[in-house]
């Protein structure tokens, strides 16, 4: 992976047209991991906390339930629109 890092970065210095492609896949590859791992971190934050709450209230357990669920869409949707974001200013770039 270092190696394809390196190859790109000494494309780059050729020309300024393979510098702004190469960048703009290293930008767009850069916002699709942040994008994903913000994702797996709210998710993981939802079911934590959703865990403790039903532990805690066993009985509450529909609320609490149907409250992470909309959570975790809600997260979800947000990393899609990160992603579709990175995605289109690679395109747009490259």
């Amino acid at each position: 992976m270092l190696e394809s890092t390196v190859d790109i970065l000494q494309d780059a210095a050729l020309t300024p047209e393979a510098a702004k492609n190469n960048m703009a896949l290293l930008g767009a590859g850069i916002g699709v991991g942040l994008a994903v791992i913000g994702a797996g971190l709210g998710i993981g934050r939802i079911g934590d906390g959703a865990t403790q709450g039903l532990a805690r209230q066993p009985e509450a357990a529909g609320e609490i339930r149907g409250l992470a669920m909309v959570l975790a869409i809600l997260v979800e949707g947000a990393a899609l629109a990160g992603i579709i974001l990175t995605l289109m200013l690679f395109l747009f770039l490259a």
